[in-house]
């Protein structure tokens, strides 16, 4: 039995965090000092300047918005500099989400402004520890796919298994997202040919012909690059070698659309995101897209987790599961010492979500890993490679 938290708007959190979020590198301090004395609240922090002519101020505002919407999220608070940074608390607002927001300019700096926050911050987790757990439908999950550190394992037993649990919460009508667009390249073909539609496998080739546009004005030929420097010592030889390998995390469920960085899908089923293959930035983006759970596949190990997200890390060989014990939730290697099936461990991933759903802590959630980073488009570093 699946149960959650269910919001105000109708959306099902699996975790019931207090956020303080900053719209401006320049709040940083002030939510730090909220965080410091209400530690029960959730702090992040960014490099954003909030700048309007920014090139990528519509994505970085859906990211900031995305995230603080999150159904994991049972209050937030804004923090602003100016009183104008309030449309990103408003935007939340639209949501149907409960948001508070206050900024430096009126209490005349970090300290006067934390000091004013931390009673009603106060309030808000006491607030949030009397809504209770309710059963909650399988349709209202939503479970972000992601993989980082590959190896030449990845592709022949994490990522199908991955594959196979995306494929039964799909089939219960529940949602998961593909993403980390570098990585599928090679792989669109299959993709696309799983598309629900003409439309969305349109969908599916545009995205990652767009990804090597953007790429190509860098100087970069993509497909007649190599794997990063870890990937290869991993046993990866060539980019279309880890693609198929990646794209197996997605299963073999119909690809029901694709959605832009931080965009939440509009549907059920398999949906795959427009996001780079840095792993804070890609689960960041999964996030603010509104998956409450995600599940990471690791080959060479990458204690990667999020604020406000469980992270579930599945290695690819015993060894690296072995090796970091207390980091690493799951361990596929078994595929590979017999001991298991693709099938069997898929099946252990979709006991372990619903576990996960239902309140156990993950490994990454224990650790304390709750990295967070803003995403540039590709557009706007080629924009930024040309000045230099």
């Amino acid at each position: 039995m699946l149960s959650g938290y269910r919001r105000e708007n109708g959306w099902w959190g699996v975790r019931n965090h207090v956020l303080i979020m900053p719209v401006s590198v320049v709040a940083n301090a002030a939510v730090n000092l909220i965080g410091k004395e209400v530690k029960a609240a959730v702090t992040v922090n960014h490099e954003w300047d909030a700048d309007p002519d920014d090139p990528d101020f519509e994505r970085i505002a859906r990211t900031l918005c995305g995230f603080a919407s999150n159904p994991n999220v049972a209050f937030s608070l804004i923090v602003g500099v100016f009183e104008e940074d309030e449309f990103i608390a408003e935007r939340i607002r639209q949501m149907g989400r409960e948001t508070y927001f206050m900024y430096l300019g009126k209490y005349k700096g970090s300290l006067q402004l934390a000091q004013a926050a931390v009673p009603l911050v106060q309030d808000l987790v006491e607030k949030a520890k009397n809504i209770k757990r309710e059963a909650m439908p399988i349709e209202e999950l939503m479970v972000g796919l992601e993989c980082g550190g590959s190896d030449a394992f990845s592709g022949i037993t994490a990522n199908p298994a991955l594959g196979a649990a995306s494929d039964k919460l799909v089939e219960l009508g529940a949602t998961t997202i593909l993403a980390e667009i570098p990585e599928l390249i090679g792989a669109e073909h299959l993709l696309a040919a799983r598309a629900v539609n003409e439309e969305v496998a349109k969908a599916v080739l545009d995205v990652i012909s767009r990804f090597e546009e953007d790429i190509r004005r860098l100087g970069v030929d993509v497909r007649g690059a190599q794997p990063s420097p870890g990937n290869i010592e991993g046993g990866l030889t060539t980019i279309e070698e880890k693609s198929l390998g990646a794209a197996k995390k997605g299963g073999s469920a119909p690809v029901s659309g694709v959605v832009e960085f931080a965009e939440r899908p509009s549907a059920h089923g398999l949906y795959i995101m427009d996001t780079p293959g840095h792993d804070i930035e890609q689960m960041v983006g999964m996030v603010a897209g509104g998956c409450q759970i995600v599940c990471f596949t690791t080959g060479r190990g990458t204690p990667t987790g999020s604020p406000i997200a469980p992270c579930i890390k599945i290695a690819t060989n015993t060894e690296v599961f072995n090796r970091m014990h207390g980091d690493i939730d799951l361990n596929a290697g078994t595929i590979l010492d017999g001991e298991d099936t693709i099938h069997s461990v898929g099946e252990k991933i979709f006991e372990e979500i619903i576990r996960v759903a239902n309140g156990k802590p993950t490994s990454s959630e224990i650790r304390g890993n709750k990295e967070f980073a803003i995403s540039r488009s590709w557009s706007r570093m080629s924009s930024l490679v040309s000045v230099f």
